[in-house]
């Protein structure tokens, strides 16, 4: 997603002199295509987060459309006050790019485990949170929003070579995309792991048990009428998130089951309890917290018995 996003960003900057970007010395390998082609827009601020925000705060004040480049922790979590007191209460145009969302930066251990992002933002009601589910999404999702006029968060993932069959690149702010025609039971997710859960859709039909994914991809609008739509449908739905079950895609659907009284059970499925000093892969990361393709399908396989 990252590469995708900073080449889409290259083609936008060719026609618009506002777009800058900023990086807290990260992003080699990536960023290169922008700072090379445009050196007079591209800062490296060193590691100093909460200056990159309080500087690009500044830039946006001044007519320009920063984005900010960082590891997703480093970006949302370390200068917090920052995004709150300048971009978001002043409702300045900063683009927040947050990569490795989840596990990615998996061998880099626990600090570097985003799993809150997500969480702390959506509670912002003045910045926009946007979590492509593969880089095809992430490219629509910049060309539809790089100019809104308030600030955004963008939950990037790394992989630019594996889409999701079905969701073909669509993206509609405050909207949901469903792939898959199943009846049993609805899968909602966002961001990188929605791959996961497509596998387990597949595992799951193969046996016989049909499902739908619905993918969010957006807060601040969020999909309430898609979900308030959709969920009566199904008798169980399975909230599945690269993050803390608290605060984000399964904190947002029970809300919306809760307040518009849906007759929908819910199961969440993320990170429940403090991350342990364990490291490892992505992969194996997500195995050890229950949300590997066959953790997933087990899971689905529960809720549908205590239906």
């Amino acid at each position: 997603m990252r590469k995708t996003f900073i080449n889409t960003l290259v083609e936008l900057a060719e026609s618009d002199r506002r777009i800058v970007l900023l990086t807290g010395d990260l992003g080699y390998t990536v960023i290169e295509p922008f700072a090379e082609k445009f050196p007079d827009r591209f800062f490296n601020v060193g590691v100093a987060e909460q200056n990159m925000v309080g500087l690009a705060t500044g830039l946006a004040e001044a007519g320009f459309i920063p984005f900010l480049y960082s590891i997703a922790t480093f970006a949302v979590l370390r200068p917090y006050e920052f995004i709150r007191n300048g971009a978001i209460l002043h409702q300045f145009p900063v683009r927040i790019l947050g990569i490795g969302g989840g596990f990615e930066y998996g061998h880099a251990g626990t600090t570097h485990h985003a799993l809150e992002d997500v969480g702390v933002m959506r509670i912002q009601p003045g910045i926009t949170t946007i979590v492509p589910a593969d880089y095809q999404q992430a490219r629509s999702a910049l060309l539809q929003t790089w100019d809104l006029p308030e600030p955004i968060y963008f939950r990037l993932g790394k992989d630019d070579i594996n889409t999701i069959a079905g969701l073909n690149g669509n993206f509609v702010l405050g909207q949901t995309q469903l792939i898959g025609e199943g009846t049993d039971f609805l899968f909602i997710t966002m961001g990188n792991i929605t791959r996961e859960v497509s596998q387990a859709m597949e595992t799951l039909q193969d046996e016989g048990i049909s499902s739908q994914v619905m993918i969010v991809s957006s807060f601040n609008p969020s999909p309430v009428e898609d979900l308030v739509k959709i969920l009566p449908r199904f008798k169980v739905a399975i909230a599945v998130e690269e993050h803390y079950i608290t605060g984000g895609l399964g904190s947002f659907v029970a809300e919306v089951i809760a307040e518009e009284k849906l007759n929908c059970r819910l199961l969440r499925c993320g990170i429940k309890n403090k991350p342990t000093s364990i490291s490892g892969n992505r992969n194996y990361l997500l195995s050890l917290h229950r949300l590997s393709v066959e953790y997933l399908v087990q899971s689905a396989k529960i809720a549908l018995q205590k239906r």
